[in-house]
């Protein structure tokens, strides 16, 4: 119950993270604005969520996760409620960082419970079981919420979204504890100060590398999947908004099932690397022939999204890789880094993709809303198939752990510096 609570704190953070994506005609329209302030509004959540990454998992380590949960809960809550009242775009986006702020501890904190609850050698698959709820999230802020929105509108959805995040912050706050009681939940070794936990991990070139691994993996389910997907799919297939919404969910759900097999496997394999290499080379070719390969009808289509998602949630044991470089002092911190790495992936390519959708358009509107072709979307998803090659040349500048705290880091001391 406790882990599951936690989980659904980062189900809530991926229902935001992707619900733009259920609105794009909607908000263009209510904000009379193209796809570059779009998506600019769309990622000023992971801004905010970015930069936090790395200070949240310092605090965690310092104060728990039950008080960070509730409190960023809450925050998150209001910051719907801010946007669902928007009227202008600068409401809209003050809204929108305010989410992006509240979700900031989504999964940090359920790792941490988890390692708190939980032995080390379930880690790993507790971190994809983590992403399946996340996911999962990410599935309803799609093709369900697009027919909510449909129904009610995007303003009474988003008040919905803000009622719920209030109400996991009470019971939050009613039933989770940090650790269990008794002896069992000390530590050996208190945290470090938070500026001086965060600059260990700064330092640490593994963390870095798989970050970028953690980033490249996961941008083409936070560019496409969570925001461009959906305008694309519809284009290209001539699909319904709730359709197209529908389909390009089917990346979700690959990502649901992925996250735990990958978790597991890495575990079961007793290796961390090796199925790293597999999955960022598979995610690369299999994002290159969706956009790039032969002309496939819709259900082939969708059944490679599913395996792009598939592939790429396979990132799931980076977050046990990273933890078992650095010492146990700082797990929280260079969780949040590497969480910091993956999100940017969506703060830096949804506005790019923007961009290079505005640089190529006609002019063609359709019920005042910018109108872009098939092949407009795929010049500017080149940026993405090039962003998910990074991870292949990233994951070769990291040592292997098997799957054991690396000797050395019990101390205090930070491999890979």
């Amino acid at each position: 119950m406790i882990f599951t609570l936690g989980a659904l704190s980062f189900a809530y953070a991926f229902l935001q993270r992707v619900a733009p994506s259920a609105m794009v005609s909607d908000l263009m329209g209510s904000f009379s604005v193209g796809a570059a302030v779009l998506g600019n509004l769309s990622a000023i959540y992971f801004y905010a969520y970015v930069a936090l990454q790395m200070p949240i998992g310092a605090l965690v380590d310092r104060w728990g996760p039950r008080k960070i949960i509730t409190s960023f809960l809450l925050l998150g809550g209001a910051g719907s409620l801010v946007f669902s009242l928007a009227t202008t775009i600068e409401q809209a986006y003050l809204g929108r960082l305010l989410v992006g702020i509240g979700a900031s501890c989504g999964l940090i904190a359920p790792l941490a419970l988890a390692a708190k609850w939980f032995p080390p050698k379930r880690f790993a698959f507790l971190s994809g079981t983590a992403m399946l709820f996340g996911v999962f999230g990410g599935f309803i802020g799609q093709g369900p919420f697009a027919s909510l929105v449909g129904w009610v509108g995007w303003h009474s959805a988003m008040l919905g979204a803000s009622a719920f995040a209030i109400c996991l912050a009470l019971a939050i706050w009613i039933i989770v504890r940090d650790a269990p009681a008794g002896p069992a939940a000390r530590t050996s070794a208190p945290p470090v100060k938070l500026l001086a936990g965060m600059r260990q991990v700064v330092r640490n070139r593994e963390a870095w590398a798989l970050g970028f691994v953690a980033s490249a993996c996961s941008g083409p389910m936070l560019a496409f999947g969570a925001l461009w997907g959906v305008p694309y799919m519809a284009d290209r297939f001539d699909l319904s908004r709730t359709d197209a919404a529908f389909y390009t969910s089917m990346m979700l759900v690959g990502w649901a099932a992925g996250a735990p097999f990958g978790g597991w496997f890495s575990d079961a394999v007793g290796r961390r690397k090796p199925p790293l290499i597999f999955c960022t080379a598979a995610c690369t070719l299999l994002v290159a022939a969706l956009f790039y390969g032969p002309d496939l009808p819709l259900l082939p289509t969708v059944a490679l999204l599913m395996m792009i998602g598939f592939m790429g949630a396979w990132i799931a044991s980076i977050y046990a890789f990273a933890r078992e470089t650095v010492s146990p002092r700082v797990h929280g911190a260079v969780t949040g880094f590497v969480n910091m790495m993956t999100v940017a992936a969506g703060a830096l390519l949804q506005p790019v993709v923007g961009l290079l959708l505005d640089m190529q358009w006609d002019g063609t509107m359709e019920n005042d809303v910018r109108v872009y072709s098939r092949g407009m979307y795929e010049t500017a998803f080149l940026s993405i198939a090039a962003y998910s090659a990074l991870g292949i040349v990233a994951i070769l500048f990291v040592k292997e752990t098997f799957c054991t705290q690396r000797p050395g880091t019990m101390d205090g001391a930070t491999g890979g510096v």
